[in-house]
């Protein structure tokens, strides 16, 4: 009984979060958060949007943006084309993703015979943990494959696990790779781990499983980008080749800043210090119980330090795996007073860490170091909601952003119009390219102000007739 009411009360008390941040944060954590998701999929299903390098030169594997198309189209075939709606309902869709993982997280714990207050324990830290609910709602590749990371886990590696459970599992990990490269880490770990089991027919079922999403890979590569200059092997893994090129061989990925190896360990620290201290040493304890477990994402981590460029969501994968462990080594502690403590302790520090999660700052989900003591939610919100106001305008023939740069912005998925969209220093006031502007407040821009939020304004120009740009490309 008391499992039970742990779950209940840990799942309405995160999921009630996660539904009200899906409805009220229109902000941006990272730029791909909205250009390596949201708007390759509007691209798909509608036809427009702004298309990032990436998706050019073929570094992306289209299996992400594919599956945020598909709630997408859902939203079409519905007959949504409210970007209110269909965007609330993408965000309610990865929120539920999230407090998935807390279940998954109790599932893992018990294959591992945790106890099932100790499973249930970990499963409300999963669904509290502060870091964890500010990355719910939003469409990024690491929230998506956190889930069938940790559902995989839990399915292949139960004790009672036959052929059915064993590919169940692997298949969920091979989706994980589809939707995030960094995800092979945990499909070696799960052939790894059935081997030293001496299982070693569940984990050929499972190579062959994981091969066969392989070759899924591959193949939707060659479908999208066989004809791309350069392209090897008939476009054949060509996103995996042309990735690591860029990132590990090239180091490219250093451009976009460069941060300490001790990042995400001072940054989780940030966000939440004691339950980070009571993750690591109760993880600890469960060397014995879940070697292989444990070793898997300390070397998921491991890799992430390695690699310069660092972000938070970047090992959000690992943390329901590290949830679990809390639970195991919860049930591997002494049985009594003190365990019962521990337990009570772990509770409280989850608790606590979901109440305050609308404190977290860009330094407690490390970003942006110049304004590390700013909210992190809902930045650049406002500008969004403008973007929302401007798709209702009569006479609306193009925008331009002036208050941030448009890749901080929710683009045509927030838009959604079949018109131009321009940085600053792309579009003249006497273009006729345009007929609104976004600006910040007090910024000299000739028109009529339409709409306002907090320190950023929609002004309307003055009428004029309409042009196309004659050189305007769907690229970001």
């Amino acid at each position: 009984m008391p499992a039970r009411i742990i779950l209940a009360v840990s799942l309405v008390f995160g999921g009630a979060i996660r539904v009200w941040l899906a409805l009220n944060d229109d902000g941006i954590y990272w730029p791909d958060e909205l250009f390596q998701s949201l708007e390759p999929a509007h691209w798909l299903v509608f036809g427009y949007g702004l298309i990032p390098w990436e998706f050019v030169d073929g570094m992306r594997n289209w299996a992400f943006p594919g599956f945020v198309a598909s709630l997408l189209k859902i939203c079409q075939i519905f007959g949504i084309d409210d970007p209110r709606t269909y965007i609330s309902f993408i965000k309610l869709v990865f929120g539920a993703i999230s407090l998935a993982c807390a279940a998954g997280t109790y599932m893992l714990a018990r294959a591992y015979a945790a106890g099932r207050t100790e499973a249930a324990t970990g499963a409300a830290l999963c669904a509290l943990l502060a870091p964890l609910i500010y990355f719910a709602p939003r469409a990024m590749s690491e929230s998506a494959s956190a889930l069938p990371v940790v559902l995989g886990f839990a399915l292949a590696l139960s004790p009672s696990a036959g052929r059915a459970r064993t590919v169940a599992g692997a298949a969920l990990i091979g989706l994980s790779v589809l939707f995030r490269l960094q995800a092979g880490v945990f499909a070696v770990a799960l052939i790894v781990i059935l081997l030293a089991r001496r299982k070693g027919g569940r984990a050929v079922e499972a190579l062959a499983t994981l091969a066969f999403f392989a070759l899924l890979f591959g193949w939707l590569d060659h479908l999208t980008w066989a004809n791309v200059p350069g392209t090897r092997f008939d476009g054949w893994f060509h996103s995996a080749f042309t990735y690591l090129q860029f990132n590990l061989i090239e180091g490219n990925s250093a451009n976009w800043g460069t941060s300490p190896w001790h990042y995400y360990f001072t940054t989780l620290w940030s966000a939440a210090p004691v339950a980070m201290l009571l993750i690591v040493a109760l993880s600890v304890v469960a060397w014995r119980p879940a070697t292989g477990l444990l070793v898997t994402t300390v070397v998921f981590v491991a890799l992430h330090v390695a690699v310069p460029h660092k972000e938070l969501r970047f090992i959000v994968p690992a943390l329901p795996l590290l949830c679990a462990l809390t639970a195991i080594g919860l049930s591997a502690l002494p049985i009594g007073r003190w365990r019962t403590a521990v337990v009570g302790a772990v509770l409280l520090v989850a608790a606590l860490s979901g109440a305050r999660f609308h404190a977290l700052t860009y330094a407690d989900v490390g970003m942006y170091p110049n304004r590390a003591t700013e909210s992190a939610y809902d930045d650049p919100g406002p500008v969004n909601r403008l973007l929302l106001v401007a798709r209702d305008r009569p006479g609306l023939c193009g925008v331009r952003v002036d208050a941030v740069h448009i890749a901080w912005t929710g683009g045509y998925a927030y838009l959604h119009r079949r018109v131009p969209l321009f940085n600053a220093d792309q579009a003249s006031l006497e273009s006729g390219w345009i007929s609104h502007v976004i600006a910040r407040e007090g910024t000299e821009v000739p028109g009529v102000v339409v709409a306002s939020e907090g320190e950023f304004v929609l002004v309307e120009l003055p009428a004029r007739p309409c042009v196309w740009p004659p050189d305007f490309k769907w690229r970001l």
